[in-house]
This record gives C-alpha cells, sequence and structure tokens, in this order.
C-alpha cells in the first residue's frame, strides 16, 4: 500500500491545531507537504506571544551558561518545522515520520497545479482573540528575507 500525500496550504491555520493533525498524518504514515507556512498564525497577545519565543531563544547551556546555547532557528519554515518535530515520538519511527514532511515558504513552482486541503478546525476565524502571524514572529526575531 502507497502511503498517500497531503498537501495543506498554510495560509491562516493555527501552529498548533495543523501540527498535531499533520504528526497524527506523519505517525500513520502519510506524507505531509505544507506551503505558505509564513501566513500562519499564533494565537495571543503580540506581547504574550513575543515573550514565550524570546524566552525560547535566550535557552543557554547548563554546563556554561556564560556561553553561547544551541542555535535557534528563526526562518517561519523552521518555526513550523519544529513544532511538528516537538509533537513526533522520539524514536526511530518519529524520525522516520519526520522525514515525510517538507515545509516552505510560499508556493513552489513544481507544487502550483496540486490541490490543496484546508484543515476547518485550524482556521484563525474561529478565534476571539487577537492572533500573530508566523511571518511577523520570524521577523521579530530578527529573521531577515
Amino acid at each position: 500500500m502507497m502511503p498517500d500525500t497531503v498537501y495543506i496550504d498554510g495560509t491562516n491555520l493555527r501552529l498548533g491545531r495543523v501540527a498535531t493533525g499533520v504528526a497524527k498524518q506523519l505517525i500513520n504514515g502519510n506524507s505531509v507537504v505544507i506551503v505558505n507556512v509564513e501566513k500562519m498564525v499564533v494565537s495571543g497577545s503580540r506581547a504574550s506571544v513575543m515573550s514565550k519565543y524570546a524566552r525560547w531563544m535566550e535557552l543557554k547551556t547548563y554546563k556554561n551558561p556564560e556561553e553561547v546555547g544551541p542555535k535557534q532557528h528563526r526562518p517561519p519554515d523552521r518555526l513550523v518545522y519544529y513544532a511538528i518535530r516537538n509533537m513526533l515520538p522520539k524514536s526511530p519511527s518519529g524520525k522516520d515520520a519526520l522525514k515525510r514532511l517538507k515545509v516552505y515558504i510560499g508556493v513552489p513552482e513544481d507544487l502550483r497545479s496540486k490541490s490543496f486541503q484546508r484543515i476547518d478546525e485550524a482556521d484563525a476565524k474561529y478565534l476571539r482573540g487577537s492572533y500573530m502571524r508566523i511571518e511577523d514572529i520570524s521577523r521579530t526575531l530578527g529573521w531577515a528575507v
């Protein structure tokens, strides 16, 4: 049985909801391609969202706190990739599942003819409060296009 490939357009979708759905698809053996990840959103006010990401960026090592910690990725595609990676099991099966994930900023030329799915329950239109785009988070963290 050939695994299916699921194509998802990330425009105005919530990061956490998409990441859980994608992780389930990957564990079930499907390949997943996500485009327009820079247009995905994270719910919450700008101050609360940026405080969480700023704290994450300041992680240092325990052995030598004066030294620079691990390199934290800033581009939108890497933020989404690592959000999904952290929802997969930390085992060989999780690593195999992660190899079936492709994440793109914008829509590549070779994928323009594909039909993309929308995850309706992850749409930002159901949010009552404010939200912030992944692209804005990346730029605030220091991502330069």
